[in-house]
């Protein structure tokens, strides 16, 4: 029965974690972690819940003054209609709510249209529920965004639900209004189910806006929409998701797989999250202004850094580069990988001690790219550039 797990891939990421281990003085730039600290109201709301002994189990969907404040967000934040409290749970972070949502809704042989690149758990969560991963390509001259008619040309009658995720990890597309209109429009006519996952939601740039595909009428009765605390609030460590489910049946399917799972998420994590949404909520701001500051600085040194081998266009949100190698290149390295993103990869550990992700790893149409995180400290991406410089021209 377990042999299906055999076909989940696990992402290269923890590949590349293994190989910068060994890196003396690296520079983390594969890393999907902002710089920043927590702020002080989730660090005193931690230390407090310490010294209140808030130390034992916990309801197993979160505790309730979390959850009324995560309904409270959704409702006003996002525009979606949640119900109440019931509706809504706390996860191991953001992979565990999609993992949950996964195993709640789908049965095997379900046909689940995802987006190609995408952030690799996706496709493991999908196949982690025996369920059928089928890829809709993202266009880098479209900004990365999907051809809704595309689409449409692969949904079968196998075909269960969608994943969208805007802003996009990797690319840093960000959908239109006009793209989740026609989706909300396909996915009604379809009878499909959404995954939305909205991970970045805080990190859009250039005046660029966030909508969340639940907010339109109807659809909040067949989208699944996925968050997480740990980008906004710079707590990627404290482990902290969540999700909504309007649908009853599948609600409580999933409430077992968190009780399966975790029995509870960590009861300090979640007070942590009270004093997080709770707080002033100035810092989300300071975070995004800096991190579009830490964008303009890769993207405006990144040519001469790298010899005009690596190439892309600003993201509209995420924190990610995620640019095009110049497919004349080819590693000096002997035994070299064949994959040209996975040994410009290689070559970027051993010549200049820098992390990326092979955009391979995201999907067939991530071949020939490599991913960047521009949310690290802007002493470690200059120092990456210029480790980058010295590396190509030597």
């Amino acid at each position: 029965m377990a042999q299906f797990l055999d076909s989940v891939p696990f992402s290269g990421i923890i590949r590349i974690r293994d190989m910068m281990y060994s890196v003396d003085k690296p520079f983390r730039l594969d890393q999907g972690d902002v710089s920043f600290d927590a702020p002080e109201t989730v660090k005193e709301a931690l230390r407090k819940a310490i010294a209140d002994n808030r130390t034992h189990y916990v309801q197993t969907t979160g505790i309730p003054p979390l959850l009324d404040l995560l309904v409270e967000k959704m409702r006003t934040k996002n525009g979606i209609p949640i119900g109440s409290a019931d509706e809504v749970m706390v996860t191991n972070g953001g992979i565990h709510a999609q993992y949950i949502a996964c195993l709640a809704l789908l049965e095997p042989g379900d046909e689940v249209l995802m987006p190609d690149p995408a952030w690799p758990p996706t496709v493991s969560n999908i196949l982690a529920a025996q369920a059928v991963a089928v890829p809709y390509p993202l266009h880098e001259e479209r900004g990365w965004r999907p051809d809704i008619a595309e689409i449409a040309r692969l949904i079968t009658p196998r075909t269960k639900a969608i994943v969208i995720n805007t802003p996009c990890n990797p690319t840093g597309g960000v959908l239109t209004r006009e793209d989740l209109e026609a989706l909300a429009t396909l996915v009604t006519e379809q009878n499909l189910w959404v995954f939305s996952d909205e991970a970045y939601e805080d990190f859009l740039f250039d005046g660029r806006e966030h909508l969340s595909i639940a907010s339109w009428p109807g659809l909040y009765d067949r989208t699944i929409p996925l968050y997480t605390l740990s980008k906004t609030y710079a707590v990627t460590g404290l482990r902290l998701g969540y999700l909504a489910i309007k649908d009853p049946v599948i609600r409580e399917r999933a409430k077992k797989v968190v009780f399966c799972t975790t029995s509870n998420v960590s009861s300090l994590g979640q007070y942590g999250a009270v004093g997080a949404l709770q707080g002033p909520q100035d810092a989300i701001e300071g975070f995004r202004r800096e991190i579009a500051a830490r964008r303009d600085i890769f993207y405006e040194k990144l040519p001469k850094a790298s010899n005009g081998l690596l190439t892309g266009v600003r993201p509209s949100g995420a924190f990610y580069a995620f640019v095009r190698i110049d497919p004349s290149w080819t590693s000096p390295l002997p035994n070299a990988p064949e994959s040209q993103s996975w040994a410009m990869t290689e070559f970027l550990i051993k010549k200049a001690r820098i992390g990326s992700v092979p955009g391979v790893d995201f999907g067939a149409r991530g071949e020939g790219f490599l991913r960047f995180c521009f949310a690290r400290d802007r002493v470690e991406i200059e120092g990456a550039l210029e480790s980058m410089e010295r590396a190509f021209v030597s």
